[in-house]
């Protein structure tokens, strides 16, 4: 039904489900003759690890070609809390309790999560078929946690009892200037309270800076543009803990997922999730992603 309708419009249009589901059926709703696209929540689900992301690649790429649905790749939504703040809280971390702790308990490492969160972006962003950004997350923003009790809209909170904050975290507006009463997003105060740092999130504080997220995500995506042809990804030999595939004309995606520094391999870099100077020459630092021509 939903085909017939979007082959009325010249030329037909192309619709994306939401469908929690398993691979193997999601692949069904994004089938040319259906919807299109489904959103694919996999690595949204995934811990940062190399094992996880590289499973994940190879089991929805297969679904894909068999289906003849094009690839989708999602890291956060309105539904979970962002994945900076996510990647950045210690392995099998409760992110229900740690909202309820109002984001103190356990210790957020907000470096490394952002760190970690623009590494997994480039991967992401390096993959075959289409993939989705969620408003805010090209500005680096963490999750808002500590969101007075009075003021959640979640429904989840009253149906609850109280004992699950809910997604209200992941929907606060984002920032467009430094300050404000809503650091740009209105004349006015927000449906939701924004922490008091935003303003250092801003696009007004981020835009112009070549080392910030805003300016990272221009440039992947610019990059992306001119790079990304074809469904075609050819795995690469590398370390346990490095995922690395080559793409269309021989580009590469090399991720380091662990802390170390390890070699990196030969080629002009084309973008990079962070600095490479603080590193001896050849090396690729930890929890970073470099594109190589």
């Amino acid at each position: 039904t939903w085909r017939r309708v979007l082959d009325e419009y010249d030329p037909p249009r192309a619709a994306v489900a939401e469908a929690w589901a398993p691979a193997p059926r999601r692949v069904l709703y994004a089938r040319p003759t259906e919807l299109g696209q489904a959103f694919n929540f996999d690595l949204l689900e995934a811990p940062f690890e190399p094992d996880a992301f590289r499973r994940i690649i190879e089991r929805n790429l297969a679904a894909s070609e068999q289906s003849g649905a094009s690839s989708t790749w999602v890291l956060s939504n309105h539904d979970v809390v962002r994945h900076p703040t996510r990647y950045g809280l210690p392995d099998g971390t409760d992110t229900d309790a740690w909202l309820m702790t109002d984001g103190t308990t356990p210790e957020l490492d907000r470096a490394r999560g952002l760190r970690r969160a623009r590494a997994a972006t480039m991967l992401m962003l390096a993959l075959p078929g289409s993939s989705y950004v969620y408003q805010g997350e090209e500005l680096g923003l963490h999750e808002a946690a500590a969101i007075p009790r009075d003021l959640l809209q979640d429904p989840k909170w009253l149906r609850t009892g109280h004992t699950v904050k809910g997604r209200d975290g992941c929907r606060v507006p984002i920032p467009w200037a430094r300050s404000g009463p809503s650091f740009g997003f209105g004349d006015a105060a927000p449906h939701l309270p924004q922490p008091q740092d935003f303003g250092e999130s801003s696009v007004e504080a981020e835009d112009g800076d070549p080392e910030s997220t805003l300016s990272l995500y221009r440039e992947a995506l610019a990059a992306r543009r001119r790079l990304q042809q074809g469904e075609a990804l050819t795995w690469l030999e590398s370390g346990s803990e490095v995922v690395a595939f080559a793409r269309h004309d021989g580009w590469r995606s090399v991720t380091n997922f662990g802390t170390a520094p390890v070699p990196l391999p030969d080629g002009t870099v084309v973008a990079a999730s962070g600095p490479l100077d603080g590193v001896a020459p050849g090396l690729l630092p930890g929890e970073t992603t470099v594109w190589l021509a």
